[in-house]
């Protein structure tokens, strides 16, 4: 056993002939002890993946709040809100919901910092033709348009006035991030959208 040390029991006659001795008889040594091996864990950490994902029920499985905060860095107020939308066959959209985040005490939705929407459609072409149209009525209002990445996907900024948001499509969901009241400075938007936009569109496991 480590760190255990092992003594030789002698005889009484050898024990007088060894008294005379000059030279004291060794001892046995204990073993060196055992350097602990590491292995690497073979698990990988989980990456998020964007799917075109069934809408939740509730914004802890949209962009649960820690994950808001830390991308953000800081802590929001409130909690989220959550807004269920109606199907428009119209336009061809079969579910909608809205996520409030950061809602000031006794404010309302209106006062909200972030708000990440989800749509589904009937298929793949009519939901990128509805983020197209978004995206030209923005242009229209002279917003600037730049196209980012989001994950492997691509996404477009849009940065208007008051309001900037990030936009896209998977298969036949969209997702819409946008940040209120110019509450992300504008240097920052590249670095935080894509990342709520990305978890957005990953589905907790």
């Amino acid at each position: 056993m480590r760190g255990n040390k092992f003594f030789v029991a002698l005889g009484v006659g050898v024990l007088a002939v060894c008294a005379a001795c000059s030279t004291p008889a060794p001892q046995t040594q204990a073993p060196p002890p055992q350097i602990p091996r590491i292995t690497p864990s073979t698990t990988p950490s989980r990456v998020p993946l964007m799917v075109d994902r069934a809408l939740p029920d509730d914004c802890e499985l949209v962009v649960p709040v820690d994950v808001m905060n830390a991308t953000l860095g800081q802590e929001l107020p409130g909690e989220p809100r959550i807004i269920v939308g109606i199907k428009e066959p119209g336009i061809g959209r079969t579910g909608k919901i809205d996520c409030y985040y950061g809602i000031p005490e006794k404010k309302n939705l209106p006062d909200a910092k972030i708000v990440i929407g989800l749509s589904t459609y009937t298929d793949d072409l009519t939901a990128r033709t509805r983020v197209n149209e978004s995206i030209e009525a923005e242009r229209a209002e002279g917003a600037k348009i730049t196209e980012v990445d989001v994950g492997k996907q691509k996404g477009t900024l849009v940065e208007g006035k008051d309001e900037q948001l990030l936009i896209g499509s998977l298969g036949k969901s969209t997702f819409v991030v946008r940040n209120r009241h110019n509450f992300i400075p504008k240097e920052k938007l590249i670095a935080i959208l894509p990342v709520l936009a990305v978890q957005s569109m990953t589905p907790p496991v």
